[in-house]
């Protein structure tokens, strides 16, 4: 914000035209960094809230390993425990049931407006012949693509077969 206030002071005093053209490209600048201050701080944040959400798994844990080992709590506590333990993991697998859901929807969309740029660029093809050439090629390329990424996999999956087999 400094270098903002700093820039405004200092373009007060020169020409009007100047001044506009200068404070846009200053501002634009200015929120280049600034947007990228807030990415950087936004990952370090969710990077942050992910360990310490694994610290507290990890805590958790340790906790009823000892109670466990101890042996000093009753039965009854020890299954309200694993039931709370049950009703935690279940809330995750749903966590997660939900975001598949979501993907599964993004990807359907997608799919669909890549249906739809599919058959406009088949109707523009069949009008210009060039653009059918052209269009031809770049599914030639997709094919052999898909062939050296299919023999590339097939290899991999060879060798680590082999490796099985050694092992």
């Amino acid at each position: 914000m400094n270098s903002y206030r700093k820039l405004v002071s200092s373009k007060g005093s020169a020409k009007v035209d100047s001044d506009e053209n200068d404070l846009e490209s200053g501002i634009e600048r200015l929120l280049d960094q600034l947007q990228q201050e807030f990415h950087r701080l936004r990952s370090s944040l969710r990077a942050k809230q992910e360990h310490a959400s694994l610290l507290d798994d990890f805590r958790e844990f340790d906790r009823t390993r000892l109670d466990l080992e101890e042996g000093a709590d009753s039965s009854d506590q020890a299954l309200l425990r694993e039931h709370a333990t049950i009703n935690r993991s279940t809330g995750q697998v749903d966590t997660v049931i939900s975001q598949a859901q979501a993907t599964l929807g993004t990807l359907v969309f997608q799919r669909s407006t890549f249906g739809g740029i599919n058959s406009k660029l088949t109707n523009v093809s069949s009008r210009l012949p060039t653009v059918n050439h052209i269009l031809a090629s770049i599914k030639r390329k997709k094919s052999m693509d898909t062939i050296i990424l299919s023999l590339v996999a097939s290899v991999c999956t060879f060798l680590i077969f082999v490796y099985w087999l050694t092992k």
